[in-house]
């Protein structure tokens, strides 16, 4: 597939997560609330995680900001679900690195729709709108 194709493509995913977000809204009983803000561009979210066992059982996000924002938030969230915080927390510091334009070994990590963002690291403005869904959840699992 030409880079244009696969540009196109990623284009198109980002903006399928920002018009019909997975996992927006909010978290039934008790869960971690953690709000962050990208003072930069606006960009708000306020994540929610409920963690038992040491696994992500549920995780909802509600904000408002950029399609890049957004759509990582929905993709991050599609994607912790179900994973041990150990290995939600190491695919943050792959998507850290990826933004930073790292080359990441992804084997083991299952990113989903996430690779879409890869464009996003020649931009280096917007690298903090598609980090702040994953500051976020550090944050919320340093804490609790």
């Amino acid at each position: 597939m030409s880079f244009n194709n696969l540009d196109t493509l990623y284009r198109q995913v980002i903006m399928d997560h920002y018009k019909n977000p997975r996992n927006r809204g909010v978290v039934e009983g008790d869960a971690l609330s953690i709000e962050m803000n990208n003072p930069t561009c606006g960009d708000r979210i306020q994540l929610q995680l409920k963690v038992e066992d040491e696994i992500v059982k549920d995780a909802k996000f509600d904000g408002e900001g950029c399609s890049i924002s957004m759509s990582s938030a929905s993709m991050m969230t599609q994607v912790i679900i179900g994973k041990k915080l150990d290995d939600a927390l190491k695919m943050s510091r792959a998507f850290s690195q990826m933004m930073l334009g790292e080359d990441i070994d992804v084997e083991g990590l299952d990113l989903g729709d996430i690779e879409a963002l890869q464009g996003v690291s020649k931009f280096p403005a917007r690298i903090k709108c598609a980090t702040l869904a994953w500051k976020a959840m550090e944050k919320g699992v340093q804490e609790d």
